[in-house]
C-alpha cells in the first residue's frame, strides 16, 4: 500500500502496485482502463488504501470485470461499499475483444499491475500474462541478483 496520494492536476499519482505479478507471470501487452467506482471507494483510494495482490480481470458478456481488488471500507460511513466486490472496467470494445481472444486462444490470464489517478480519474493498468514455471522464477531471481551485483560493482568503481 502506498502513502496518501498527491493531488496534482494532469499528473499520475500511484495508489497501489502489484509487484508480485512480474515475478509470477511473464507480462505481455498492457492496457489502461477506467474503473466504475462509488464515492466511498474513491475516497479510500485518495487516501492510498488498496490491495492489488489478488486482482485479475474476467471477460463476461463482452464486458471486462475486475475481481479481487480490495479497497477497505470507509469507517463511520452509513453508505459504504463491499471491500472485494466485482468492479466494471471501462475499456473500448476493440480492447475487450483483443483481451478475450488472447485469453481464449493463447491460454493467457489478465492481471492488474498498477492502480493510479491520472489527473482526477482513477485508472488501472492491466496486462496479459502467462504463468511462469518454477525454473523461470529461479532464472528471474538469478538475473536480478546479477544486475544488483553489477550495480554495486559500478558504484564501488566510481568511489575509488
Amino acid at each position: 500500500m502506498a502513502a496518501k496520494t498527491q493531488r496534482v492536476e494532469g499528473a499520475i499519482a500511484l495508489v497501489a502496485q502489484n509487484r508480485r505479478a512480474g515475478f509470477d507471470y511473464e507480462l505481455d501487452d498492457k492496457y489502461e482502463a477506467g474503473i466504475a467506482l462509488g464515492g466511498s471507494e474513491v475516497k479510500m483510494l485518495r487516501a492510498g488504501k488498496a490491495d492489488l495482490s489478488d486482482a485479475w480481470v474476467e471477460i463476461r458478456d463482452h464486458e471486462a470485470w475486475l475481481r479481487g481488488l480490495s479497497i477497505p471500507v470507509l469507517e463511520h460511513s452509513p453508505f459504504s461499499h463491499e471491500p472485494k466486490r466485482t468492479r466494471k472496467l471501462l475499456l473500448h470494445e476493440r480492447e475487450i475483444e483483443d483481451l478475450a481472444r488472447s485469453v481464449d486462444r493463447d491460454g493467457m490470464t489478465i492481471v492488474a499491475t498498477k492502480l493510479y489517478f491520472k489527473g482526477r480519474i482513477a485508472k488501472i493498468e492491466i496486462a496479459l500474462a502467462r504463468g511462469k514455471k518454477k525454473g523461470d522464477k529461479r532464472e528471474t531471481l538469478k538475473q536480478k541478483s546479477a544486475e544488483k551485483e553489477a550495480r554495486a560493482a559500478m558504484s564501488r568503481g566510481r568511489r575509488s
